[in-house]
């Protein structure tokens, strides 16, 4: 008999009764997005929300790139090497790009995107930033030991460029420049290299930079170097980006340090919205990487960690001064490099909103229309209160979609806590869902319970039963209570190589009984089989049916029957040899076994046996040579024996002895 496994039925039966723990999911996401756009480095990002583009400037290629809100590539100008800082104009019309690579400031138009001017600053200055104020374009430039600021008088028919603005402070690098967003006539600037940290505020509505404040001499070397500088919207403050796991806040006034926003080492880049929401961005390849703070709050709303996508194991690193606020709405954009260079474009929707984790707990497993308590919490960075609505959902074999269990109300510390039976048997899963408010997105979470059904009762007679070759055996599977399914499947599975085979699929009569009638020919493993429903198991067992090998023994060539005693015997002369005809139902490498026997001495002795291959109708033929055996009297008979005839597919079984005797 070949091997078995277990069949589908059974396995599905252990699986039934097994049970597993699902933890439950964090708040879903909001409809964030990531777009890859074609540049190699990135210097600056600017977000235009009249014409609704983003403009990116990429030193390494040397051009700027504009895209729309979803990061599709609307224009690219190329020909400004190294070209690093980017602002706006008031008005929208025009955006500055600061080009070290050719000593210049470029005027581009901000709805065509074209070059409208550009500004020669000096061969060698490097300018690196820019910021449009006062009625002027004042920039960043200088080497790593020795930075200034400079400006461009565009008024008249040639334009004035006016250098060392404030060769006091001595920046280290060019400075950083930003305008602020309530004095037109007002810009900070900070070093943007790390050898020291200064940074200070500009009046220059007089067209000269006048200082009007500076960080104290203390703090020279503090902070290394900065990634980005951005004013509150009441222009009151000053936020940078620099190493130390903080954004630093300063007071615009007399630049004395107030305050901080946690976030990660290595800071890249600072966003302030219209409402004073700050998005704080760091370079953290295994942290998160921006923090959001809601206004006159110093507890991140909200943290994201950009996955990575290129050959390094951690996260893609968000870029320098790479995060923007939608101009007049509510999302936030940010630019990530990967170790492989690739470049993305992130849109973060609801950012300020706090994004709860919704944790489900229910038992591992449970048994079928027994009650099972489901409980859990609701995490969120801003708590919610007790009695907050959540909805409960059922999901299982009889309701695959899902069935609603009504509203349930939050208790203390967002815990929550409920009771339902389920109905159907199998993996059963609980969702409870929070739809969100004004602060906080839509969350969900699920647990799965692995639910038992009831045990059904499932029979099969003729078990070890031995029956001869051609016996008809009528097998009858007993099916005891079920749910709603009544179907039974009889299965056949002979002994060798012949497949399974269904013998019959059908409906239980009344008495729970399904019969089917069967001619044997081998050995056999008979089985039933019942799939069960939603709430009756699956069932399976098994019977035996041993079926014992067909044989005929005939002996031929005599010339007459002769009675020695009781018994007959075949009578033959001694120059005839007789002719043993056999048969086995045939199988692959069968042999017959024939025993040979001769009276002796007052009793039958053996005279040999031997084990002869039959050929495919399962027939042998043996002759014995009668020469000079006249006066003998023997005895022959055939068997098959299980496991040494050749094979093992049916059971033993041995012919009646044939008598036969010589004469002269």
């Amino acid at each position: 008999m070949r091997k078995r496994t277990l069949s589908a039925a059974t396995s599905l039966a252990v699986l039934f009764s097994s049970a597993a723990l699902v933890a439950g999911t964090a708040g879903q996401a909001a409809a964030d997005s990531s777009t890859a756009i074609p540049l190699s480095s990135v210097g600056d990002m600017v977000v235009d929300g009249v014409h609704r583009k983003i403009f990116i400037s990429d030193p390494y290629l040397g051009k700027v790139v504009a895209t729309d809100y979803a990061g599709r590539v609307l224009s690219t100008v190329t020909g400004l090497p190294g070209v690093t800082g980017l602002a706006l104009s008031a008005d929208a019309g025009s955006l500055y790009a600061a080009v070290p690579g050719a000593d210049a400031v470029v005027a581009l138009d901000a709805a065509t995107v074209t070059e409208r001017a550009r500004y020669a600053t000096g061969e060698g200055t490097d300018p690196q930033y820019v910021a449009p104020a006062g009625g002027r374009i004042w920039f960043g430039y200088g080497t790593n030991e020795d930075g200034d600021i400079g400006s461009i008088d565009a008024s008249g028919e040639q334009p004035v460029v006016t250098l060392g603005q404030d060769a006091e402070i001595n920046y280290s690098g060019a400075p950083r420049l930003v305008a602020s967003p309530t004095d037109p006539n007002a810009i900070a600037a900070v070093s943007s290299y790390y050898h020291w940290f200064r940074i200070g505020a500009y009046d220059v509505s007089t067209g000269t930079a006048v200082r009007t404040a500076r960080s104290p001499e203390s703090l020279s070397g503090s902070g290394g170097m900065v990634s980005d500088l951005a004013y509150t919207p009441d222009g009151s403050k000053l936020i940078t980006a620099t190493a130390g796991n903080r954004h630093r806040v300063w007071q615009t006034s007399d630049l004395t340090e107030a305050g901080a926003y946690a976030s990660e080492f290595h800071g890249a880049a600072v966003a302030v919205a219209p409402d004073g929401t700050v998005a704080a961005g760091s370079d953290a390849w295994y942290a998160p990487d921006v923090f959001v703070y809601r206004p006159g709050e110093t507890k991140a709303v909200r943290q994201y960690d950009f996955p990575g996508t290129g050959s390094s194991s951690g996260g893609d690193s968000l870029a320098p001064s790479a995060l923007a606020w939608e101009p007049g709405g509510s999302r936030l954009f940010a630019v990530t490099t990967a170790s492989g260079g690739s470049t993305r474009l992130h849109v973060l929707d609801q950012p300020t909103k706090s994004v709860p984790t919704v944790t489900v707990k229910v038992p591992a497993s449970g048994t079928v229309l027994k009650a099972v308590t489901v409980s859990g919490t609701i995490g969120a960075t801003l708590g919610l209160p007790a009695g907050t609505p959540v909805t409960a959902t059922r999901y299982d074999a009889e309701f695959p979609q899902g069935k609603a269990l009504g509203t349930k109300k939050l208790g203390a510390y967002g815990s929550f806590s409920f009771t339902d039976t389920p109905t159907a048997a199998g993996n059963v899963t609980y969702r409870v869902t929070y739809a969100g408010d004004a602060t906080h997105v839509g969350a969900s979470g699920t647990a799965l319970v692995k639910v038992a059904p009831f045990k059904s009762a499932l029979t099969l007679d003729q078990n070890r039963r031995t029956v001869n070759y051609g016996t008809n055996v009528t097998y009858t599977a007993t099916l005891g209570w079920s749910y709603r399914n009544r179907v039974v499947e009889i299965w056949a599975d002979p002994y060798g190589k012949d497949p399974k085979r269904l013998l019959k699929r059908g409906t239980v009569n009344s008495a729970g009984k399904l019969s089917v009638t069967m001619k044997m020919t081998r050995d056999t493993w008979v089985t039933a089989d019942f799939a069960g429903d939603t709430r009756s198991g699956r069932a399976h067992t098994g019977s035996t049916v041993y079926t014992r090998a067909g044989l005929t023994t005939a002996l031929s060539r005599h010339y007459k029957w002769s009675k020695i005693g009781s018994i007959w015997y075949q009578t033959y002369h001694q120059t005839a040899d007789p002719l043993v005809t056999a048969w086995n139902n045939p199988y692959p490498g069968r042999r017959t076994k024939v025993e040979l026997q001769v009276w002796y001495s007052g009793a039958w002795r053996s005279g040999g046996e031997d084990y002869v291959p039959l050929n495919s109708g399962g027939m042998a033929y043996i002759a014995f040579d009668g020469d000079g055996a006249a006066g003998v009297r023997a005895r022959v008979r055939t068997a098959y024996v299980d496991g040494t005839s050749g094979d093992d597919v049916n059971t033993s079984v041995y012919g009646a002895w044939k008598y036969f005797n010589f004469t002269r």
